[in-house]
């Protein structure tokens, strides 16, 4: 393949020609500040408004529910640290859970330094949460929930909805990281149950640096930044309003044919999971089978390096992942992974594949023709797999 084949869309997504087409305006001609009063100003408010009418109807919300942050890393801390700060009097105890990204689990460290109580709760062989371990670990003291509607790395898609409704009888707010999910799968806030939501652009083609926190009205939270009357007086700073226009036309396109991309997409994930699964021995399927994102795949190789793997396959022009790209610089195994049982050897052979409605076949066809020589080849350095072929010959 003469271009490099991108199967890395859980990391970042290219910004859509429509979404960058919408945008550019907004550098040059129409840059007026959303908070003066004459015509500039006026019309940047008003692209503001039609974005968040748009991330509004694409949640299933209302538009006053919806507020722009500038990641959705920021909208994670705010949802966690503003209802941990806005309730404290009510109680100090939050429940998560031990495979969600970092921007919710380092921020919940931080309120345990707070004196905050937190309670991680483990997940089955999948990545699955029981949702009444959920229920059990209520106590009077629990102000809030926050699990991830679809895991970053595994794919595993949680029963967000029924833990929706525990927390609902509980009278808990319920907070869900969809970062991975909006844009790829249907996401209505009314069916989920929740009462935050966070979600960034670049995960469905639009730009980095812009994300947005759905708050259902009435929500006790405080506000995120102070300085200035933005976003309803919670989240202060001048609008990015490129950014924000970007995000409501990404998705805008995202949802259009939400279930056409998403049955296209499963197909082709499917075809790289059978074959692989068939042809390659010594290898795992990480997260639900069925239960997961539409284009996420992870594997686990045993008796081979996962950083390796990566190398050979960028030297064959395919860029892929070992996991989150947040934590691609650190060398420990990926959180999740040890959480869903694998022992540090395995989870550290890792390959994550995340693809986008712009993938094809004859890129899967490509991938599936370079994949097993790579993977051979490695083996052949491991001492672990010469002992392990040399003892199935032994048994013959």
């Amino acid at each position: 393949m003469e271009k490099t084949i991108y199967f890395d869309h859980a990391a970042t997504t290219p910004v859509r020609p429509e979404v960058l087409e919408a945008m550019l305006p907004f550098f040059t001609e129409k840059f007026g500040n959303p908070s003066t009063i004459y015509s500039y100003g006026r019309e940047s408010k008003k692209y503001i408004e039609d974005a968040r009418d748009k991330v509004a109807k694409a949640l299933g919300a209302q538009s006053k529910e919806i507020f722009f942050t500038g990641s959705g890393t920021e909208a994670d801390n705010w949802a966690i640290k503003g209802v941990a700060y806005a309730n404290r009097k009510k109680g100090n105890h939050i429940i998560t859970t031990s495979i969600e990204h970092h921007a919710v689990l380092h921020t919940c460290n931080f309120l345990e330094k707070e004196g905050f109580e937190v309670t991680y709760l483990p997940v089955d062989k999948d990545g699955l949460v029981d949702p009444e371990q959920v229920r059990e670990a209520i106590k009077p003291e629990t102000i809030l929930i926050s699990v991830m509607f679809a895991n970053n790395e595994i794919g595993t898609i949680q029963p967000i909805s029924e833990i929706g409704k525990i927390a609902k009888e509980k009278g808990i707010i319920f907070h869900t990281d969809a970062v991975q999910a909006v844009g790829s799968v249907n996401v209505n806030v009314e069916e989920l149950n929740v009462d935050l939501l966070s979600l960034s652009a670049h995960k469905f083609y639009g730009p980095k640096g812009v994300g947005a926190l759905y708050i259902r009205r009435g929500t006790k939270i405080t506000s995120f930044m102070h300085g200035g009357a933005q976003e309803r007086g919670k989240r202060a700073s001048t609008e990015n309003v490129p950014g924000i226009v970007g995000l409501g036309k990404a998705i805008e396109l995202a949802t259009a044919n939400i279930e056409g991309n998403a049955k296209y997409v499963k197909r082709l994930r499917d075809r790289i999971i059978d074959e692989v699964l068939n042809t390659i021995p010594y290898v795992r399927l990480n997260g639900h089978r069925e239960k997961r994102l539409p284009g996420n795949i992870n594997f686990s190789f045993e008796f081979i390096e996962g950083e390796s793997l990566l190398l050979l396959l960028d030297m064959k022009g395919i860029a892929a992942s070992s996991g989150s790209a947040c934590t691609s610089g650190s060398l420990d195994p990926s959180h999740v992974l040890l959480a869903i049982g694998l022992p540090h050897e395995i989870a550290h052979g890792s390959l994550r594949i995340t693809l986008g409605p712009d993938n094809t076949d004859e890129e899967v066809d490509y991938f599936l023709s370079v994949l097993p020589e790579i993977v051979g080849r490695l083996r052949e350095m491991s001492p672990l797999y010469e002992a392990v072929k040399n003892k199935n010959k032994s048994k013959k």
